[in-house]
């Protein structure tokens, strides 16, 4: 994917930005929607002798971040890999040649 606007580079940021709008709505449900808004119908079930409005927006929401980057790390692992830009990809170059440094004569 050299050419930014080629139809592959398209594809691939179009599935990239549905992704992060998928992950971003589930925050979104877990943090606003479950921790605020709903609290009140939520904290009448009790969750390990806590009400679940109030575990939700202290540790349930928390559990869902951290799941959040985990998925997120593997979808675009699997969308680079799908797409041949994945870092397995790129060509090793050994340091001797890439820092090619000539040794000067001291004279």
């Amino acid at each position: 994917m050299s050419d930014s606007h080629s139809a592959q580079a398209k594809q691939y940021w179009k599935e990239n930005i549905r992704t992060v709008l998928l992950l971003l709505s589930v925050w979104f449900t877990a943090s606003f929607i479950l921790g605020i808004l709903l609290v009140d119908e939520l904290n009448t079930i009790r969750f390990f002798g806590f009400k679940l409005g109030f575990w939700v927006a202290q540790q349930g929401a928390i559990y869902v971040f951290v799941a959040l980057i985990f998925i997120y790390v593997s979808a675009m692992n699997k969308l680079d890999h799908k797409y041949q830009v994945d870092e397995d990809q790129d060509d090793y170059v050994p340091d001797e040649d890439y820092y090619h440094i000539e040794e000067s004569k001291a004279e």
